[in-house]
Formats: structure tokens, C-alpha cells, sequence
């Protein structure tokens, strides 16, 4: 693939103070200087965020054109294309860091998309609402309908979520396909990350939404 030229890094702290938490915490689990594909750009907040503060060589892919048109007004290496039918076309080893925000729950097949990013990435990173929080449960036990929370937004006929998951199911994918889990987060949109962040059995009742680091074994 084309590298694209870009000017030298600023020296600054994370630009984006508005930015959505998991997409903060992704950055923190970044190298400097990584090749980074983001699938699911949105408005190119984190590809802009690693470019200026990590120095990364960070592009992204994004399903709405209306978002691809703005990150490219805004010089940003973003181009059309959806994780479940585009990832095919990288070659393998192409990034060091392929990262897939708040939408391995939306994808048709999420597995096989997990199984490309770690083809064509050495190390992939993804953040999903968590099923399994409390107050999904809750609101399930005592209405019988589906949930409406913070995180989960949306009415059931017009959510993009089509694969729901909680902490646990993501540990056992882990687990059966063969990923090491290097690193996880289980967080509240507050940011909140203890006393349970160790404990998969509280962070999967406690936490709002969960990042996850992987590699293969």
C-alpha cells in the first residue's frame, strides 16, 4: 500500500479531550511509531490522536461516506470500505495495531473478522459495549425488554448491534480460537476502572463497555 506523507508530529498531549473514552484508552495501548488501521474511523479522532502524539503511521477505514468525506477534508488517510467485506483485500502483516472501536458487536461475522485483523495485523485491539453489565441485566429481569442504556442507545428495530456480547463470551473466543489477551479493560463511561478491573466475574457485571488487546498465540 501507498504510504502517505504527512508532516512531522506535534509534540502535544492527546488532542481530543471530548474524545470517547475507549477510543482514549485504545491510544494509551498504542506504541509510538506503530502502522495503525482503524476499521470504523467515524470522524478520524483516533487516527488524528496517533498521528500528533504517539507519531504513528495511522489510517483508517469507515462504512458512512459522509465521515470518510470529513476526514479527508481534514487531510486524513481514511477511505471508504466495512470490516466485513474489505479486510480481505489487505495483505497479511501490513500494520502493527489493527483497531475495531465499539463495532464488534454491529459486524455480520464477528470471528472472521477478529481472524483478519490478526492476518493482517500483529496485534489487534477492540472496545465493545458490555451485555453483561448490571443494569442490562436489570432492566431485562424487570421489564422483559430489551435494554436502553448510555452505552446501549438504541431502540431494539433500529440498533446497528446485531451480535451482542458480554466480557466472558470475548475471554472464551479468545480462549477457543487461540489469542493471547495481552492486555484488558473493563471501564464505565465515567472512566471508572476498580476494584474489579482484575476480577472477570465483577467486570462483567460492573463494567459499561471492555477493550481488549490480542495477539496470536
Amino acid at each position: 500500500m501507498n504510504q502517505i506523507s504527512r508532516p512531522a508530529p506535534e509534540p502535544i498531549k492527546f488532542v481530543a479531550k471530548n474524545m470517547r473514552l475507549d477510543l482514549r484508552l485504545i491510544a494509551e495501548m498504542i506504541e509510538p511509531g506503530s502502522r495503525v488501521l482503524d476499521i470504523g474511523s467515524g470522524d478520524g479522532s483516533l487516527i488524528e490522536t496517533l498521528f500528533r502524539t504517539r507519531g504513528c503511521d495511522a489510517r483508517g477505514i469507515e462504512i458512512d461516506m459522509a465521515e470518510v468525506t470529513r476526514s479527508v477534508a481534514h487531510g486524513l488517510p481514511v477511505m471508504h470500505g466495512d470490516a466485513d467485506h474489505d479486510l480481505a483485500e489487505y495483505p497479511d502483516g501490513a500494520f502493527d495495531f489493527v483497531v475495531l472501536s465499539r463495532t464488534l458487536q454491529a459486524v455480520e461475522r464477528p470471528r472472521e473478522v477478529l481472524r483478519h485483523m490478526l492476518r493482517i495485523g500483529t496485534r489487534a485491539i477492540v472496545s465493545f459495549p458490555n451485555f453483561g453489565h448490571w443494569l442490562v441485566r436489570l432492566q431485562l429481569l424487570s421489564t422483559g425488554r430489551m435494554p436502553m442504556t448510555s452505552v446501549w442507545s438504541r431502540a431494539w428495530y433500529e440498533t446497528p448491534n446485531i451480535h451482542p456480547c458480554t466480557i466472558r463470551d470475548c475471554m472464551a473466543l479468545c480462549e477457543q480460537d487461540g489469542y493471547v489477551i495481552e492486555q484488558w479493560l473493563a471501564v464505565d463511561d465515567a472512566g471508572q476502572r476498580s476494584p474489579w478491573r482484575r476480577f472477570p466475574g465483577l467486570a462483567n457485571i460492573f463494567g459499561e463497555q471492555a477493550l481488549f488487546r490480542l495477539r496470536k498465540a
